[in-house]
């Protein structure tokens, strides 16, 4: 019975790896009737917990940290963060850790928050969103050796955790549908060119022409910047190029372009056609609905905290790397009813 290991009594009691370590470190916030069940399973195996890792466990703060680039203001003004914290914190409530959320605007509050989050005892691991070129508070939380977790593909990614989903692949789905369709001006609206979700969506957009023979046209890619109002000027800068559909990086700047095209006396999707990126509410509201790419966004915070309890309990080493797949949604939009 020496041999046996937290998986083994998790097992046999039916609960998770990190409720059993939560009973043996007698952590308060365990479910009574479990918390007996779990000390029964033990007590009729003989289990004896290792020293080194209780002594671990017992400096554990039960909270983790997750860091987003963002203001106050443009967290909740765009509905994708508010998704993603939602998965992220009902999993730390699932797992009984607290969740701690620093907002990043300038770079004075990235050289303070560092300190904060990377003091001895605070956080047990940190949820970071860090897509940025330049970035250097990833590379600090790097250095300093806590359980990371990078909330998107990083760009230097050696020896770093990371989820993030197949922005390639969806974006090549998004731009082979309006081929299809048999759309001739395809136009893209990307994200700010210093982050690698709008580098991927923009080579899946370059990919999906290329493969089908299709010249790239310089003019018909434009920079947006994950805002609607990016969006609606983007698209005023589009349109005197006359493209006849437009791939958008995000549902809201998709929100936005749609706006300009009406307000230019033009119809979507007869004139111009759309699809977006996320499947966010947002995207059945206007008329007509938006066909767009869905990514799993609550998952994907449920994942990034699984993920990175399995680093806190098991270790850093090797780095987990895991990308989620995304799935075309089609609405009105693109205009694929009227061409059937």
């Amino acid at each position: 019975m020496s041999n046996l290991t937290l998986e083994d009594i998790a097992k046999q009691a039916g609960v998770s790896r990190s409720t059993v370590s939560r009973v043996v470190n007698d952590h308060p916030n365990v479910r009574e009737e479990v918390r007996k069940r779990v000390k029964e399973v033990i007590r009729l195996t003989g289990y004896q917990p290792h020293a080194a890792a209780r002594t671990l466990a017992s400096q554990r703060s039960w909270m983790l940290g997750l860091v987003l680039p963002r203001s106050v203001s443009s967290f909740f003004a765009d509905p994708y963060f508010p998704r993603l914290t939602q998965g992220i914190a009902q999993t730390c409530n699932q797992y009984n850790y607290t969740l701690g959320l620093f907002l990043i605007s300038t770079k004075e509050d990235e050289e303070t928050i560092f300190p904060r989050v990377s003091r001895k005892g605070l956080l047990d691991g940190i949820l970071l969103q860090s897509d940025q070129l330049g970035d250097q508070l990833t590379e600090q939380v790097i250095q300093s050796h806590i359980p990371l977790v990078i909330i998107g593909r990083p760009f230097y990614n050696k020896d770093v955790s990371y989820i993030d989903v197949d922005n390639i692949n969806g974006a090549f789905t998004a731009v082979s549908h309006l081929i299809r369709l048999g759309y001739q001006r395809i136009a893209t609206i990307t994200g700010v060119p210093t982050r690698t979700v709008s580098i991927d969506r923009k080579e899946g957009y370059i990919k999906a022409l290329s493969e089908r023979g299709r010249n790239i046209d310089e003019s018909l890619i434009v920079e947006g910047d994950f805002t609607e109002a990016g969006g609606y000027y983007a698209m005023q800068k589009l349109m005197p190029h006359k493209p006849d559909a437009v791939f958008a990086a995000s549902d809201i700047m998709a929100i936005g372009a749609m706006r300009a095209v009406r307000e230019a006396g033009l119809r979507v999707p007869e004139d111009i056609a759309f699809v977006g990126f996320d499947d966010l509410p947002l995207a059945t509201l206007p008329e007509p609905r938006l066909t767009t790419i869905r990514q799993p966004v609550y998952q994907f915070g449920v994942k990034a905290v699984e993920i990175l309890l399995d680093l806190i309990e098991n270790g850093i080493e090797p780095p987990r790397r895991i990308i989620m797949d995304t799935e075309l949604i089609i609405r009105n939009s693109c205009g694929a009813s009227r061409k059937k």
